[in-house]
């Protein structure tokens, strides 16, 4: 199946989607490649971001399949991983992948670090894993996100000096989409 979509899934707390880091910058410039729509829409508890509301809806609402890239950013990229372990998708990039609940509640309240992580059934319901880490990150520490490298075997692109991806543009991100619409 060919890529046709793309899906932003937000990091937890973002509000406003559309006007919060790179995300309705890159929904505008996915938009601009030939076939291909990007679906950006507000989450639904989005500050605890609970897998038990958040994976329904990726699926009912944002209609993540075959035909789907995931671009998950933070709680995103935790909700990407989640949903690949159950259902087969074109892609998943994953921007600022964690493995834990970093010791904070209202991650442990999201569901997602309750049990191990299905790195196999990840890999096998998924035709490209790309991932957007930075060492400098003030959240997340650079070994967990090296074990989501290690799990999936993903295409790393790491940085030392992008923080948690929380900038206007991301270029780098486009990029990759094209890469992957081209390959498809």
């Amino acid at each position: 199946m060919p890529l046709r979509r793309a899906v932003i899934v937000p990091g937890n707390g973002a509000g406003n989607i559309e006007h919060c880091n790179w995300y309705g910058w890159a929904k505008k410039r996915v938009n601009e490649i030939p076939d291909v729509s990007c679906t950006l829409k507000n989450m639904p508890d989005p500050v605890t971001a609970r897998e038990s509301i958040w994976l329904p809806f990726m699926e009912k609402e944002l209609k993540c399949d075959e035909e789907t890239v995931i671009i998950g950013h933070s709680s995103g990229a935790a909700a990407a991983m989640r949903y690949a372990e159950t259902h087969r998708v074109f892609a998943i990039i994953l921007v600022g992948a964690y493995t834990s609940d970093l010791g904070y509640e209202n991650e442990r309240e999201s569901g997602y670090f309750s049990r191990p992580w299905e790195w196999e059934k990840i890999k096998t319901n998924v035709k490209h894993i790309i991932q957007f880490g930075s060492t400098d990150d003030p959240f997340l520490p650079w070994e967990e996100q090296q074990e989501v490298a290690d799990g999936l075997n993903t295409a790393l692109h790491k940085y030392s000096d992008r923080g948690h991806f929380q900038n206007t543009a991301f270029p780098e991100l486009i990029d990759a989409v094209k890469k992957l619409k081209t390959n498809s």
